[in-house]
């Protein structure tokens, strides 16, 4: 540490005038300064040399603290991208992120497609249940883009408030399964409320396949890993199918290596078969039928997206897709807007505590609803007289 300077030096100091440095940046005197009056007697001034104040003029930034070193660090000063951030990451992943959004199926079993010269091809079958897009998240608001997508229905007796309040502002019944699809960019966000049918693929495309395996328990190192086991005589007694030694005492300091293969939980993992292809298209029955073998049980939910290491559907193909999506529901932006609306009215009757006024008095359907209901009423009419005659005719 260097040794103190003594007081003298700094009054020399103090009573030298700075020209090296600008007023602005001119150190302030600590000591207080002393004149000489006309009488000869000296007299101390405590008052402090004049300072020019930080100005955007004279070069000093008028930004808070936290915010100085990003006016800086831009590209339009002359910098190179950034090769870290939310920006950088996207666009790292951006061919590898599919253009298109993804479904949501239920594994129904295996079944065998046979060629035309015999071959036997293994496959799986795939039902879509009510699969609707529910949410687009975007990049300014949630740092990439999405689509949320549910399927299925849950009774709302089982359904959280929030959940169906979430429900409820969307204009549909509490989905069973919700997942996120990532999309490349925002053409590849949907209107909310559509139903995604199996012809939003077509046969021989390539998809990827994501899926829980089957749960297996706790196993054991032959059954979880393939280990050989042990030998079967010569002195082995009752140690026929374990591990044997998990490592040494010596080399390794004492220790079992992190990794090591042991016994333990099997299965229920994430798992992701890609670039199955197509097999069959079927929209009256809403399934999908790819090649091979999906992981999972029967029953378990599988989402279904476009590969993303192979070439993403055709620039036609897709335009035609999206076409018959809005064909089909062209009144989903007015749909969701009116049912923001109804939810907000809902929401301030609750707050009112109104809502058993409202269900005294009944909800009137709109026409289209109405519509509906009598078309609903008139199939099971008919169903239940087609089956009233034939066990009056057995």
């Amino acid at each position: 540490m260097a040794p103190r300077l003594p007081a003298r030096c700094w009054r020399q100091l103090a009573l030298r005038p700075s020209t090296a440095l600008p007023t602005s940046l001119a150190r302030p005197s600590l000591l207080p300064a002393t004149t000489t009056a006309a009488g000869g007697n000296t007299t101390t001034s405590s008052s402090l040399p004049y300072i020019q104040s930080r100005t955007v003029k004279t070069g000093w930034s008028t930004l808070p603290s936290r915010a100085k070193p990003h006016r800086f660090n831009q590209v339009t000063s002359g910098l190179p991208a950034p090769l870290a951030g939310p920006a950088a990451a996207l666009k790292r992943r951006e061919r590898t992120t599919p253009v298109r959004a993804g479904v949501l199926a239920v594994k129904k079993g295996m079944t065998v497609f046979m060629g035309r010269r015999g071959g036997r091809i293994a496959c799986t079958v795939l039902q879509l249940d009510r699969v609707q897009t529910v949410l687009n998240k975007t990049r300014n608001k949630h740092g990439y883009w999405a689509v949320q997508v549910g399927m299925g229905e849950r009774n709302p007796g089982n359904v959280g408030a929030p959940l169906l309040g979430y429900f409820e502002a969307k204009g549909m019944a509490p989905k069973e399964v919700l997942a996120e699809f990532r999309v490349r960019d925002e053409k590849g966000l949907l209107p909310v409320g559509v139903q995604l049918m199996p012809d939003w693929f077509h046969v021989g495309q390539r998809v990827d396949v994501r899926s829980n395996s089957r749960g297996m328990g706790f196993a054991g190192g032959m059954k979880r890993h393939g280990f050989s086991g042990q030998e079967a005589s010569h002195g082995n007694s009752k140690n026929h199918r374990t591990i044997g030694s998990v490592g040494p005492s010596q080399g390794s300091g004492s220790r079992v290596l992190p990794g090591k293969k042991m016994p333990g939980r099997m299965g229920n993992q994430r798992v992701t078969i890609q670039n199955l292809p197509i097999l069959m298209v079927d929209n009256e029955l809403g399934i999908l039928v790819v090649k091979g073998c999906v992981a999972g049980p029967k029953g378990s939910v599988i989402q279904v997206q476009d590969a993303c290491k192979k070439d993403p559907p055709s620039q036609e193909w897709i335009d035609k897709s999206r076409k018959m999506l809005e064909e089909r529901f062209p009144g989903a932006e007015a749909h969701l807007q009116a049912a923001r609306e109804r939810h907000l009215e809902l929401k301030e009757a609750r707050r009112e505590k109104r809502i058993a006024e409202l269900m005294a008095e009944g909800v009137t359907p709109s026409e289209e609803h109405a519509d509906v209901i009598e078309e609903i009423l008139a199939a099971s009419a008919k169903e239940d007289a087609t089956t009233e005659r034939e066990s009056a005719g057995f």
